[in-house]
């Protein structure tokens, strides 16, 4: 039997209420197979945690979590607390400290009903955004000077190295040669004269290699542009740390809303672990509520499921999300149903089981 050891962050808002659902399918699927099983170890950090002990998270917290299989984080952020600190001190620290460098977002329309776009369908929205998740413009690099005075002046620098910028275009290289698609790199060229001139550079150099991967290139602007006016044009998008998180919330957005978007930060060597969550936020305005969506926080359980070999289970969560999705009266009421957050994991776990058992 193959054990999966996983670290559970709940975290703030809604994060506990939709992590407890991804658990349940986990276990769900436990029960199932025979062959597979998953330990939790559940951590209290979070802005709660801030706010009683002036941190985000334990000293030790990296040393605690550095032997699990995978990290599963729910959500970080809370009135009272500044996002620069919810952010950097906890979400940017495991990514940095673990070496994810790659995160994975996947944007797909699991339902037609669920793009605001006219005549769109599940055909036309279907690709994934790779995106640089360790430097660039999240580096943390600059300085503040004569704080306060009339001459004040704040330097936020865009960090791109060699290691950095390469690793992720040849994953990106290599995720679209085996799965035969194209692959368009983002950046901002004509703008930023250092750093995405070296990106393009960079991305033709590593382009060589891989002779059979068709390539494009826009800048920033324009593919903003294109993801709602021409989304069928991507299939495979490498860009940057800033550019990816802004980008990716444009493709939530034509793929039915944030309470539909997933992300994997990988460090693909499995040196350290990875984490998957969704990436909503904490949504305090519903928090406590019951009626925060679920769906992408399991949508991560499917990415986890993957990253630990597990396809066909990772396929089966994948394929049930978009069963239920069919299923509007057993949605939450931001999709236009009224099933509570518990109640849509429940029926999740009902699809599943009888999906197995075809």
């Amino acid at each position: 039997m193959k054990t999966f050891n996983i670290a559970l962050i709940p975290g703030d808002g809604i994060g506990p209420e939709v992590v407890a659902e991804g658990v349940k399918i986990l276990k769900a699927i436990e029960e199932i197979d025979a062959n597979i099983s998953f330990s939790f170890t559940e951590f209290p950090w979070g802005c709660e945690y801030y706010l009683e002990h002036g941190k985000m998270m334990a000293d030790d917290g990296i040393d605690k979590l550095k032997n699990f299989d995978a990290i599963y984080l729910g959500a970080v952020g809370y009135p009272g607390v500044p996002d620069h600190i919810s952010l950097w001190d906890l979400l940017l620290q495991i990514r940095k400290q673990f070496d994810q460098y790659v995160n994975i977002r996947p944007i797909t329309l699991l339902n037609d009903s669920l793009t605001p776009l006219k005549n769109r369908t599940g055909e036309d929205i279907d690709f994934l955004v790779i995106r640089e998740n360790s430097e660039g413009e999240y580096a943390g690099a600059g300085d503040w000077l004569f704080k306060g005075k009339p001459e004040e002046v704040v330097l936020q620098t865009g960090v791109f190295s060699r290691k950095g910028t390469e690793r992720i275009i040849r994953y990106a290289y290599e995720e679209a040669s085996n799965s035969n698609r194209t692959l368009t790199s983002i950046s901002k060229g004509n703008a930023l004269n250092y750093s995405m001139v070296f990106w393009d550079e960079v991305f033709e150099e590593v382009g060589k290699e891989y002779p059979e991967v068709e390539t494009y290139s826009y800048l920033v602007d324009a593919a903003s542009l294109y993801f709602v006016t021409d989304p069928m044009r991507f299939e495979v998008v490498v860009t940057s740390n800033l550019f990816g998180d802004i980008l990716t919330d444009i493709g939530a957005a034509i793929t039915g809303g944030m309470g539909l978007a997933t992300g994997a930060n990988v460090n693909p060597e499995k040196e350290f672990p990875s984490m998957f969550e969704p990436v909503h936020g904490s949504a305090p305005d519903i928090a406590g509520k019951g009626i925060a969506n679920p769906i992408a926080a399991i949508w991560s359980v499917s990415q986890m499921l993957d990253f630990f070999g597990e396809e066909k289970w990772g396929e089966i969560v994948l394929s049930t999300i978009k069963d239920l999705l069919k299923e509007t009266e057993h949605l939450t009421p931001d999709l236009g149903g009224s099933f509570s957050t518990a109640e849509v994991g429940d029926r999740f776990v009902e699809k599943l089981r009888t999906y197995t058992n075809q």
